[in-house]
Order: C-alpha cells, then structure tokens, then sequence
C-alpha cells in the first residue's frame, strides 16, 4: 500500500499542491513511512495569500464575538479528537504519548485564551483630552499572518498563532514542518468540519522555497516563527526588510542552578524531565547543570542512578519513557556532540550510544560531568538527550556562566532558600525562568519567549502579547464645532 500523498488546504478546500518533489514522512521510532509531504512552490504561498487576502475584507468587519464563536467550535473538537491528535502527534513525532498528550493540551489552551477576544480586544477613551476634545484608541486587524512551525511541537505551536490571529480578525497562513505534517493536517480537517469562512485559515506544506515567498510576499503584514536561532534571525531579517511584524523565536541553551539544599527527589525527578522530556528536543529542556558546592556529588550519583532505568521505544507503548529523536540525520549530529564531549575531555557517565533498539533514531539519555564552560557540548544548542554538568563554588559563579551565554531561553534554579531564588531570579537574563520548576513554560495567557539571541521581534507567542502583535493600535482624536 503506498503512502498518503498530503495536499494544501486553500480557500476553504483541499487542493494538490504545485509540486514536483515530495517528501517521505517516516514514523522515527519504527521507520515506517507514514505520507509523503509536497514541497510546495511559491506560487502555492501565492495562491493561499491570495485566498486569505480576499477572505480579510469580510471577516475582520465580523464582530469579535462571533469570530470566537468558530473557535469555541473548534475547541470542542480538539477535545473530541484529543487521543486521535495525541496519537497521530507520537507516530510522525516519536515523542511518548503522555508527553504528546500534554502539549495538545497546552494547545488547546491556547485556543481557550483565544476565545477572550471580545474583553481582550477593547480599546481605550478619554474625554476632553483638550478642551471640547475627545480621544479613544481601539484595536484594528491588518491582514494576512503566518507562521513558519517546529518540527518538535507539530500540534501545539501553530496553536499559539492562528487562534489568537483570526480572533483579532485577520486571516491566516500556517506553513507546518515539513519532517511532521500530519497534525496539522488533522487539525485543519477539523478546522474544515467547524465551517470557518473560505480562506480565513489556510495550510501550505513546504520547505525553503514556500519560507522564502512567505517572507517576502507583499500581502503578508506579519510572520510568527519558531526554530533554531540562525533560522529565526534570517527570517525577522528578511520579514522585516520587506515591511512585516516578526515574532521569531530562536534556539536555546538552558542552565540549571543546582544549590546544596535543594529538596534531592524533587529536584532529580524535575531535571530528568526537562533534559530528557521529548528526547530533549524542546527549546525549554535542560542543557547545562550548573552544580554548586556539595550538590556535584548527590546530583551526579542520584542521576545516573535514574538514568540507569529509562526505558526507550516507540511512544505509543505503555512503560516508555523516552522515544527517539526526529530523524537519521539529526540522530548522527547528536551523536556526533557525544563525540566532541569526549574528545574534549569531558566525562562521561552514562553513554546514550549503547543499547539502543534495533528500528529507530534512538538515542539514549546520555550524561556528562566535568564538563568545562568553555566546551562545545556545554556552549551550543544539541537539541537532544544529552545533559552536561559544570561544577562551581559559588551562585555568583553560576548565574555569572548563564548569563554570558548568548543564548537566553529559559533557566531555573533549585533551592530552599528565598534569598538565592530572588538574587537569581533578579539577575539572570532568560525571559522565562523557574524557580524549583524543571521546565519554565509559561502558561499560554502570559507571553513566551526568550531574551538575547533566543528571540527576535518585539512581542512574544501567546497571552497578551498576542493581540499586540495582530493589532494596530488606532488613536482617533475627535472634535465636534
């Protein structure tokens, strides 16, 4: 039986796509072949930007109240559908399926934020700003959006930007990754059951050519991104040469502050997770331990410890706790930083190149102590199971190595001292930082995204921000002879 050919969903319906190169989409853990995704052209771009261009005029006059209305629909069915998209999520992904599970549901709560839109898109007034003279700004829709999705959140992320987008009243252009196209899709055939305008939300699969027309289109007023940092700087770069808002959140490299009397149980099951969590491709996963004093010892041992039991496998069978990473390629860069880490002399306690299944791009949780600041493993984004530990004297020494890092994503820290927390909290420079919390996802009615070179724009994914960002402020000043 061959493979589902994957189409475009424009204007409404579900169209093939003017492609001539398709992509094998493959199961990471098993290597079955899923689908075969089109690398659309740009003359696909054209094509939706057009639909949702010509969509625009009437939905953004529809009022709030019942643009949310579609989402409320749409909200219903994720949650009829919630096991299938989990599922669906894990096959094309290789993350476990509670893990797959949870972000569907952050997801979905996003679209629940969404629905806010009425109380959320009021303005502002004042009267007699001047004698005679009144004043009121309000909130006006621009056009046609976009987002350039992950691989690593195939559902979730797109969900932090269409909902909020079409709420405000513009019309949309979700372009997912190419390597896992199957969510989406079954999120747009529900988008399609709910019954939205022709051309209010528009799908196009793709790879760099369909990026590089979104970019640069003269219709599209605004682009959403998430990827790694050298993606995210090309495309503020080129969206904002062209007159677009940019929303780009790059890459990460999350430290982890370790004080000698943090709560031991809790704090190792909270590192497992966020180092190990999805494989370790996420952009809020732990990279880097940053040790100090007498917790080097405890933590090491009670780690690998741990790390001894995790079982890896496919992601839909009850006991796994890590699947593999996405694919061929990225499984040989990963185990090629195993490499490095060697190399430069780091050490290593428990190797992830052992033992792996016999199918699949698996690499095991892997852990390396000693690690120097310096090293290549402990200063660039491997995006994958692979934790290094640093050891240090002092919080000072420790919040001095996460702040120099140019990267600035999201770190924590795990103490039982209020005084350490706030000075660390204080001073450190990530945009999203925990305190006892492995992995400092804000939830989806704040903002999300990094500092420094993990983030690129003005205004970040989700929460408020979000009506920011799909929002042109209109001040209107009025006088009356």
């Amino acid at each position: 039986m061959s493979a589902q050919k994957l189409r475009n969903y424009i204007d409404g319906k579900w169209v093939e796509a003017d492609a001539s190169e398709y992509l094998k989409v493959r199961n990471p853990a098993t290597e079955e072949i899923l689908a075969e995704v089109p690398l659309s052209k740009a003359s696909d771009v054209d094509r939706a930007v057009s639909a949702a261009q010509k969509a625009f005029a009437d939905w953004r006059t529809t009022p709030p109240a019942q643009r949310t209305q579609y989402l409320f629909k749409f909200k219903q069915l994720l949650e009829d559908r919630f096991e299938e998209i989990a599922a669906t999520l894990t096959r094309e992904h290789g993350k476990t399926l509670p893990e797959a599970r949870g972000s569907v549901r952050r997801g979905i709560e996003c679209v629940d934020v969404a629905t806010g839109a009425p109380s959320l898109l009021m303005g502002q007034s004042l009267e007699d700003v001047a004698s005679g003279i009144d004043c009121e700004a309000v909130r006006q829709p621009l056009g046609v959006f976009a987002c350039i999705a992950p691989f690593n959140f195939p559902a979730m992320v797109p969900l932090w930007f269409y909902p909020f987008a079409v709420a405000c009243g513009n019309t949309f252009v979700c372009k997912p990754s190419e390597q896992v196209p199957l969510s989406q899709k079954l999120l747009f055939e529900l988008i399609d059951e709910v019954g939205f305008p022709p051309g209010v939300l528009n799908l196009v699969n793709g790879a760099k050519d369909v990026v590089n027309r979104i970019v640069s289109h003269p219709q599209v007023a605004g682009v959403s991104f998430v990827g790694s940092s050298p993606v995210a700087q090309y495309v503020y770069r080129e969206a904002a040469a062209n007159g677009k808002r940019v929303q780009a959140l790059g890459g990460a490299k999350n430290f982890l502050v370790v004080m000698p009397d943090a709560k031991r149980e809790e704090t190792l099951s909270q590192i497992i997770a966020s180092a190990y969590g999805c494989a370790g491709e996420r952009c809020l996963a732990a990279s880097v331990l940053l040790n100090v004093g007498e917790a080097q010892e405890w933590v090491k041992d009670g780690l690998v410890k741990e790390l001894a039991n995790m079982k890896m496998g496919d992601g839909l069978k009850d006991g796994t706790d890590m699947g593999p990473v996405i694919s061929a390629a990225h499984k040989e860069k990963v185990l090629g930083y195993i490499e490095k880490g060697i190399q430069e002399g780091a050490e290593l306690l428990t190797d992830g190149r052992k033992n792996l299944p016999e199918r699949g791009f698996f690499v095991g949780p892997t852990l390396f102590d000693k690690v120097g600041r310096e090293m290549v493993i402990a200063q660039e984004e491997i995006f994958g199971p692979v934790l290094s530990m640093i050891r240090v004297d002092t919080l000072q020494e420790a919040i001095e190595i996460a702040t120099a890092h140019p990267l600035a994503n999201a770190t924590s820290i795990f103490t039982q001292d209020g005084k350490a927390a706030r000075e660390f909290k204080y001073r450190v420079n990530a945009s999203m930082t925990g305190v006892n919390i492995g992995v400092a996802a804000p939830m989806s009615y704040f903002s999300f995204g990094g500092a420094k070179g993990s983030f690129f724009g003005d205004l970040k994914g989700h929460g408020r921000d979000s009506f920011d960002f799909y929002t042109d402020k209109k001040v209107v000043i009025s006088r009356w002879f």
